[in-house]
């Protein structure tokens, strides 16, 4: 079998952490290309010793600069580059056929982007890319024929329960509804006003999963399910009213497609992003994942409306979805500033959803044509946002 020759984005954060876990499970299948990160010296030093691949890309230059002084001193000959531009050349060399676009935050867009262009296989678990350039991607993958596999584990499972020549029809599959489930976070039991004071080592507390501490405060305020109800709008050409969110605080089945004929098909297993890492990695074959095998008996499943009063963010991404053009745009470059400032100890939680329905406020309706458009939209928002916060200092 000749191997995948794989560059993973966001090597060095949980996804990409936990992609190389499944990568070295299967000696001889993949060959790593190239890892990227941000500052995190010693975790990409260590993972070059372990997976040698030909590039490391940090986007800082002074981790650059240190990784490449501590791998020239273990004798490691891997190449050290830094910046933007390096993340897109790793990502559409043409030795590459697969990408795992694993970057937290809109700065893993261009990249992505540039690699959808190049028509490479994309593990996708960065949500920014659909979530700011949803239509602009969706047309680079169908001109350039990539492929796009979805990482988050609720789009993987929503993957795995349409039929396999699924293309985006609803009717000719015979499907009614998305359903995408989510945990409720840390928060669910609260009270509005538990939840307002609610601290940064409370928000990062979640209960079911491991992952960084932004995608946890998302998980907190709802907010990530609000990103993936807008990813799940291209990746599967739904319209908003087929896409449904119920609370599922097990956290067992990890989303649902229902039918026409009132079969619902659900994806199950234990929490574990390796189990959608690995059947992207090994698609059309399934692979091992190194995951626990799920537990059924003895467990009680159980599932809820959510709540868009204690949870408004919820409803700020569904209304930025229905408004279309820049709205998801400014709701994700609002929602990054606001959790950032909140992890800072900057400002309280209940200003997460106050600062991002100012900002939809202020610049809602902006033109989305190209990626220049998206990411002038994506600055004024960021700005805006950080205004507001800043009179609550």
């Amino acid at each position: 079998m000749t191997p995948r020759v794989l560059t993973v984005l966001g090597a060095t954060g949980t996804i990409g952490v936990n992609t190389l876990d499944v990568v070295a499970r299967h000696p001889g299948r993949f060959d790593v290309f190239a890892l990227t990160g941000a500052t995190q010296v010693d975790r990409m030093v260590e993972q070059c010793r372990l997976h040698r691949p030909r590039v490391a890309v940090m986007t800082e230059q002074a981790a650059a600069d240190a990784v490449r002084a501590r791998l020239a001193e273990a004798g490691i000959g891997t190449e050290v580059r830094a910046g933007a531009d390096a993340l897109i050349d790793v990502s559409t060399a043409p030795e590459v056929d697969t990408v795992m676009a694993a970057i937290v935050g809109a700065a893993g867009l261009p990249a992505t982007l540039a690699a959808a262009r190049a028509g490479k296989r994309i593990l996708l678990a960065n949500k920014e890319t659909l979530v700011v350039s949803g239509q602009l991607f969706m047309d680079a993958v169908a001109a350039s024929g990539a492929e796009l596999l979805p990482i988050d584990s609720e789009h993987n499972a929503i993957f795995q329960a349409l039929p396999r020549d699924f293309r985006g029809d609803f009717q000719a599959a015979g499907v009614k509804a998305l359903w995408l489930t989510a945990s409720g976070g840390p928060f669910r039991t609260l009270s509005a006003e538990a939840i307002a004071a609610a601290t940064p080592a409370q928000a990062v507390a979640h209960p079911n999963w491991v992952m960084g501490k932004k995608i946890s405060v998302d998980s907190a305020s709802l907010m990530n399910k609000g990103l993936e109800v807008i990813e799940a709008r291209w990746l599967f050409n739904a319209r908003p009213n087929q896409i449904r969110v119920v609370v599922h605080p097990q956290s067992i089945v990890h989303s649902m497609v229902e039918y026409a004929d009132g079969s619902v098909i659900a994806q199950m297993g234990t929490p574990d992003m390796r189990t959608p890492i690995a059947y992207a990695l090994g698609f059309p074959e399934r692979i091992d994942a190194g995951v626990s095998a799920l537990e059924l008996l003895g467990r009680q499943l159980t599932f809820e409306a959510p709540d868009t009063t204690r949870f408004p963010c919820l409803q700020l991404a569904f209304d930025a979805l229905t408004a279309g053009g820049n709205a998801a745009a400014v709701l994700n470059a609002a929602n990054e500033v606001a959790v950032a400032r909140f992890l800072d100890g900057a400002v309280p939680f209940s200003a997460i959803a106050r600062s991002i329905a100012h900002a939809l406020d202020r610049l809602a309706g902006g033109v989305a044509d190209t990626l220049d458009d998206l990411l002038e939209s994506d600055r004024q928002a960021r700005y805006v946002a950080g205004k507001y916060l800043e009179r609550l200092t």
